[in-house]
């Protein structure tokens, strides 16, 4: 079976090296090491020459080998899945290396000594952000308990209708409550990528590029913040992990080789 380089991160590094302790994707026996050029490297393993699918245990597997970079290096995260091919695969992660150099450097001059840290924010009943919604806004309540009135049901149309008035008091009250939680995060973190919410109990999905020495500031706030909502919302604070949302090396093969 023919091998490739599976590519993990790059890295501040000039010597080739071996990552002990961690597995690598597809191949758990292959040890994780390095292809150096000119002061920046390729974390890498040898990997089968195939389409990688985004299962957990993939995903874990990449993530895992950025982790362990992480702890002693500043990492830029290579987009999943990317695999340098059986001809010629150090030369030409060689020469990525070579014609990026410029971009590689400044974004890990951007990275050096930040991490990133993640936080959703939930509420823990959607009929009790329901009954919020009917609480705080009349019309709603007056369409509602006229639908109720109405002597053989609502019609569909009527339901239409406030549903997408709740839908749109939904919005605001969303909208509302991010801004209460996001406010005092934005003003720590350098960085803030707002990715989408994905469900209706969903009020906030968004990552942090914070330095440092301001990680356990953040962490703090993040308590605060946690008691200060109380039961309604719930937190997810995830960290500190490789800057993924605020970096991702895409690598086009063909660009490289034609170099």
């Amino acid at each position: 079976m023919a091998l490739g380089k599976y590519l993990y991160c790059i890295s501040r590094c000039s010597e080739e090296r071996i990552f002990e302790g961690v597995a690598a994707i597809g191949n758990p026996d292959a040890p994780v090491h390095t292809v150096p050029w000119g002061g920046l490297a390729v974390v890498v393993s040898d990997s089968a020459i195939e389409r990688y699918e985004a299962t957990r245990q993939n995903l874990l597997s990449h993530e895992r080998v950025i982790e362990a970079v992480m702890r002693e290096q500043t990492p830029l995260p290579v987009r999943f899945g990317t695999v340098a091919d059986h001809d010629k695969p150090v030369a030409n992660i060689q020469k990525l290396l070579e014609s990026r150099a410029a971009e590689f450097d400044r974004l890990l001059h951007e990275m050096e000594g930040k991490v990133e840290l993640g936080l959703k924010a939930f509420w823990r009943s959607e009929n009790l952000v329901f009954d919020e919604i009917v609480a705080e806004d009349e019309r709603i309540r007056t369409l509602r308990d006229a639908l109720q009135r109405q002597p053989g049901g609502a019609s569909q149309a009527a339901r239409m209708r406030l549903g997408e008035i709740v839908k749109t008091a939904l919005a605001r009250k969303r909208d509302a409550e991010a801004r209460r939680i996001l406010a005092p995060l934005r003003l720590i973190a350098d960085r803030v990528t707002d990715n989408p919410v994905l469900l209706d109990r969903m009020i906030v999905n968004s990552a942090f590029l914070v330095r440092r020495d301001r990680e356990s500031e953040f962490d703090q706030l993040v308590a605060s913040l946690d008691r200060e909502l109380g039961q309604p919302i719930r937190l997810m604070y995830v960290g500190p992990v490789a800057p993924y949302n605020f970096v991702r090396i895409v690598v086009n093969w063909d660009q490289v080789t034609a170099a």
